[in-house]
């Protein structure tokens, strides 16, 4: 219960000092709406259904990008962790492109995926890839040796080692790349839907709802986004602590 109690008081607080700041009319109420008029105007947009249509796209959309993201980060990075000298060969492009902002890239994926559903959903799946990647190698790299060399002695081979010792001793930092690739691939969604010609979405309601200054949905759709992102990564937390108990041990 005080693990549950403290997030709450959380964010009643920020609720308090919102109220506090419309109340007090420290901005245009136009561009600053209460936490009431935003609660209201984003729960009668969800009545109407077009909100839902967007949560829901952007939801798979981050799926689809993450999910594309584990299949080629997670063995790609084992791979490479597996053999330290290859991955020290290829880690400052790796590095390069993980501190590259995604937008930046938009161009390039305009170019080879063109306007559609395929870039949105491509250069999030760039971004999630490079951090899976980099923590599935440096927790293969940082394993314990003593069980590796325990295995080689006990006969087992190099795809034994990897799949049977190297896979479980790198999970719990793989999970922490995952957690975050998630986090990320929904934020390049959130993105590429305001900017890619999109149609749908939580970042496309964002800029519309900006345009027309309909600041309480605005305010609204960027709140349900940020407890999106707070929901998977809860998930991931939880799933860290169930499924690998053994890290650090």
């Amino acid at each position: 219960m005080r693990a549950f109690l403290h997030p709450v008081l959380g964010a009643a607080g920020f609720v308090a000092v919102w109220w506090l700041a419309t109340w007090l009319r420290v901005a245009d109420p136009v561009l600053l709406p209460s936490p009431v008029d935003t609660w209201r105007d984003t729960v009668a947009e969800f009545a109407r259904g077009p909100l839902w249509n967007d949560l829901l796209r952007t939801v798979w959309r981050t799926v689809q990008a993450f999910a594309i993201a584990t299949a080629i980060g997670v063995p790609l990075g084992l791979a490479l962790g597996a053999r330290e000298r290859v991955y020290r060969a290829v880690e400052f492009v790796v590095d390069f492109f993980r501190s590259t902002p995604a937008s930046a890239l938009f161009p390039l994926f305009l170019i080879l995926f063109g306007v559609g559903e395929g870039t949105k959903v491509a250069v999030a799946a760039f971004g999630a890839t490079l951090v899976i990647l980099f923590n599935a190698a440096y927790g293969v790299i940082n394993a314990r040796r003593t069980r590796v060399l325990a295995a080689r002695v006990m006969g087992a081979g190099e795809a034994r080692i990897v799949w049977d010792v190297l896979l479980w001793e790198a999970m719990p930092q793989i999970l922490v790349g995952m957690r975050q690739g998630v986090s990320l691939a929904l934020v390049i969604v959130v993105v590429a839907e305001m900017f890619i010609g999109s149609t749908d979405g939580l970042g496309q309601r964002v800029i519309v709802a900006q345009a027309l200054f309909e600041s309480g949905l605005m305010y609204g759709v960027i709140f349900l986004t940020g407890a999106l992102g707070y929901a998977f990564n809860l998930l991931f937390l939880v799933a860290e602590k169930r499924l690998v108990r053994w890290g650090g041990k």
